[in-house]
């Protein structure tokens, strides 16, 4: 007896009470602003409304802002730059504070920080990270003394590179030197006395915060007796308001110009031998312990500029018509919009993956980080090219968001180490000495 089309449709029906049965006829996920979240805790859930509010309100304007203002007119007495570091304090977020979570915790929470801050503005989320360096770093390294040479309110920099060495200076094990190359002299040297450090030379114009800084973790070659070591140098923190030193121009560059960079001088900078956090036989371990949680945390950043890039992306696709269909209905847009995602979902998962390993582990791996970095900021540049595409001749003015968000993402790969010269650190990084 054939059936009826009430007993055909029945046929194959799921139970009632499982999860299938209360799907619509046409099942549609809707993903939540993380994407493929599985879900925040509480805790982590109000930091990041707190969070997402002050990068929505407050850092993307300003952010615009800022982009279009000369680096002097960026720092100079009046700039609303000032205000956002006040009303970020505001919100109560402390180095400490992180650094008592424990280890699993405070990585899922740093890299919900940087995303949603980079989301609002990389170049002033990057600004404000540097800022917290020097209070950082002492707790990492267990100094409290240091600690205390930092307020949580003080604006820090990392000094690291300098006019003639880069990325380079992030390989004191010169692992990625060529055979016939020789380092050549440091452009910055520490001497170390018996009670005192003195400090001459300089920093690059690549120092981030470096023109308003009040004070510098300063990675350099250093001078114990038998000249200048660059593979053992030293690691100090140095006020900047010492008698010696003295700060260039403000960098003019292509992106992330919201993040002030420049140069830094020290002419006989004298400090005592206390702030002296890493001395030659640990600056091999100070710079590996700085560079897997910078590009840890970089990864973590750029994800958040790609999926701001991502957003802008959905939002116009739906919006903008184009042989009278949005441009969702064409199968180029949505092809595209789907490699984007792909893409923005990978990155999140490896930069948390990485960073919660290097957090926990006994031993943090280098090659992993620098994985991450390398393969997220890749990854924006990527996600953020097809949506200034996306937007075509709309996406190359500035009235529309792509084009600061391109530039942002372009400098991605060059900042926290060049993504050629991690890619070769990290491939000997993975060689196993046993099977040499």
């Amino acid at each position: 007896m054939a059936m009826s089309a009430e007993q055909f449709r029945s046929v194959g029906a799921p139970a009632p009470h499982t999860r299938i049965a209360r799907w619509a006829p046409a099942p549609q996920a809707r993903l939540g602003p993380l994407g493929a979240e599985p879900g925040l805790s509480s805790e982590e859930q109000a930091v990041v409304d707190v969070l997402h509010r002050f990068a929505e309100q407050e850092m993307r304007p300003l952010g615009r802002e800022l982009d279009r203002m000369t680096p002097d007119a960026v720092i100079a007495a009046g700039s609303p730059l000032w205000s956002l570091f006040a009303k970020f304090h505001e919100l109560g977020f402390s180095t400490d504070v992180l650094m008592s979570l424990a280890p699993a915790a405070r990585a899922r929470m740093m890299c919900l920080f940087y995303e949603e801050l980079c989301w609002g503005d990389v170049g002033l989320a990057f600004s404000l990270g540097s800022a917290t360096f020097p209070r950082y770093m002492a707790r990492l390294f267990g100094n409290d003394f240091l600690a205390e040479l930092a307020p949580e309110t003080s604006i820090g920099c990392w000094g690291i590179t300098e006019p003639d060495h880069g990325s380079d200076n992030l390989d004191p094990e010169g692992q990625v030197r060529d055979p016939r190359g020789v380092f050549g002299r440091p452009n910055c040297i520490a001497t170390l006395k018996s009670d005192r450090i003195i400090i001459n030379g300089q920093k690059s114009a690549w120092v981030s915060n470096g023109t308003i800084a009040e004070l510098c973790v300063l990675f350099c070659a250093c001078d114990s007796g038998a000249g200048p070591d660059s593979a053992h140098g030293c690691v100090v923190v140095v006020p900047l308001d010492r008698r010696g030193v003295s700060k260039g121009k403000p960098l003019d560059k292509l992106g992330q110009r919201a993040l002030n960079q420049g140069e830094i001088f020290f002419d006989e900078v004298e400090v005592p031998m206390e702030y002296l956090m890493a001395g030659p036989e640990y600056y091999q371990r100070a710079v590996y312990t700085i560079h897997h949680e910078a590009n840890g945390l970089v990864a973590a950043g750029l994800v958040g500029l790609a999926r701001a890039a991502y957003e802008h992306a959905h939002d116009y696709a739906h919006q903008r018509r184009q042989g009278g269909a949005p441009l969702i209905r064409h199968q180029q847009v949505a092809a595209r919009l789907f490699h984007m995602y792909r893409k923005l979902e990978a990155a999140r998962a490896l930069a948390r993956r990485v960073v919660e390993f290097n957090m926990t582990a006994e031993m943090p791996s280098l090659s992993a980080a620098m994985a991450a970095k390398a393969g997220c900021t890749q990854a924006a540049y990527e996600i953020a090219s097809d949506a200034l595409q996306m937007f075509g001749g709309n996406g190359m003015t500035r009235e529309y968001p792509l084009e600061k968000l391109f530039r942002d993402a372009r400098a991605g790969l060059i900042e926290d180490g060049c993504n050629e010269m991690l890619a070769i650190k990290g491939g000997y990084g993975l060689a196993d000495p046993a099977l040499l």
